[in-house]
């Protein structure tokens, strides 16, 4: 019986490294969609410090591109709207871990009690 509740404790350990890993992959994704907000938030504020008229300059690999300043507007608008879109999705996904962390810990705590329970009673 303390074998069969050993092994569940080691399944369930190898199970919480596994959304522990998974957790930080995602709190690290989100960290690097906020500086990716942040920075096209600056460019949107630069964008609207120019005239109308002026000439918008966009990277591309090494070289600089000239490109409409209306459209360098939309797709800096159409950047941030898909970055808040993967930044939700991912505060989704990172609570959904870490409920699933709860739970895991919960399992845990109960297989250890039994275990002591076990142990205590032999």
């Amino acid at each position: 019986m303390t074998e069969e509740i050993q092994k569940k404790m080691q399944k369930e350990l190898e199970i919480f490294n596994g959304v522990q890993k998974e957790y930080h992959k995602a709190v690290a994704l989100k960290q690097q969609l906020d500086s990716q907000l942040n920075e096209n938030k600056a460019v949107k504020e630069e964008l609207l410090l120019l005239k109308k008229d002026a000439e918008v300059y966009k990277l591309i690999g090494p070289v600089l591109v000239k490109q409409d300043f209306e459209e360098a507007k939309q797709n800096v608008a159409k950047r941030m709207e898909y970055i808040n879109k993967e930044i939700k999705r991912t505060d989704g996904h990172i609570s959904a871990l870490e409920n699933k962390q709860e739970a895991i810990q919960e399992n845990l705590n109960k297989l250890k009690s039994d275990l002591g329970s076990l142990k205590v009673s032999a």
